[in-house]
């Protein structure tokens, strides 16, 4: 009699749960299935697109990961599987996993920007958080610079989504400005044309755009005048150390000397 009825229950629990179960499996086999799919078309997409390769892995990895728990959960959904407690379990492990890692969270975020945006790129000169630098590695976290010095500045991708950041090679070249004063003794046309000349014979100033030589204020004891030349972005600091060397050669060799000038 027991085994009768044990057999009665199980028959109807079969036909009570039997097709929502197969339609469950049935819906988890396709779905990982679409899943896999569509993994192999985000990743060529991705590299297709460009997208940093250190940022690849981790954005597949999340968005496949959130699909997977999407589809388990759909799937207990389905099969009749009650989630109140679950839902209200991650829910709380959610909040306090926030409030522990919100520095942390915040870093991520502003590193996956900076990979995205691309405000910045490894082997740019910037400056930011008073550090002067190369870019030598951006990671999820945080952006390390090798200052001109020759330090390592590690510095937290918040800070660097958050405030001013100056790419000083981001568009290729950078003008130098160069203020000298005469005296009104010096004829400025002999002056411009020794200064053009130096500029025409040194090979690391730029054509284009073409340099200016012109008088930027007149004063009562003599003139000043501006130089603007454009140097390349990458080496600045040292073809600008020797375009003025270069120049202060060229006046001196001349005869036109600066006041002060032996």
């Amino acid at each position: 009699m027991k085994l009768t009825q044990f057999y009665n229950q199980a028959y109807a629990w079969i036909l009570r749960t039997g097709p929502s179960l197969l339609l469950g499996i049935g819906v988890l086999i396709i779905g990982f299935w679409l899943i896999r799919i569509l993994s192999r078309w985000l990743n060529g997409h991705m590299f297709r697109k460009k997208i940093d390769p250190s940022l690849t892995p981790f954005l597949l990895s999340v968005t496949i990961t959130t699909l997977r728990v999407l589809l388990i959960i759909s799937v207990m959904q389905i099969v009749g599987i009650q989630m109140t407690v679950f839902a209200a379990l991650v829910g709380a492990i959610g909040v306090a996993a926030g409030l522990a890692l919100s520095g942390t969270l915040q870093n991520f975020t502003s590193g996956v920007l900076i990979l995205i945006l691309k405000p910045f790129e490894v082997g740019d000169n910037i400056v930011a958080q008073g550090q002067e630098g190369t870019v030598q590695a951006i990671k999820i976290f945080y952006t390390i610079v090798n200052t001109f010095d020759n330090r390592l500045v590690v510095i937290p991708n918040s800070k660097l989504s958050n405030e001013v950041i100056i790419n000083l090679s981001g568009l290729g070249s950078r003008r130098l400005d160069i203020e000298l004063k005469f005296s009104n003794a010096i004829d400025f046309n002999v002056l411009k044309s020794t200064i053009d000349n130096v500029l025409n014979n040194a090979q690391n100033a730029l054509k284009v755009p073409e340099w200016r030589i012109g008088i930027s204020s007149i004063e009562s004891d003599g003139y000043k005048v501006m130089v603007n030349v454009w140097l390349d972005s990458h080496g600045y600091v040292d073809t600008k150390m020797d375009i003025q060397e270069k120049i202060m050669n060229g006046l001196k060799g001349s005869g036109l000397k600066l006041p002060g000038m032996v």
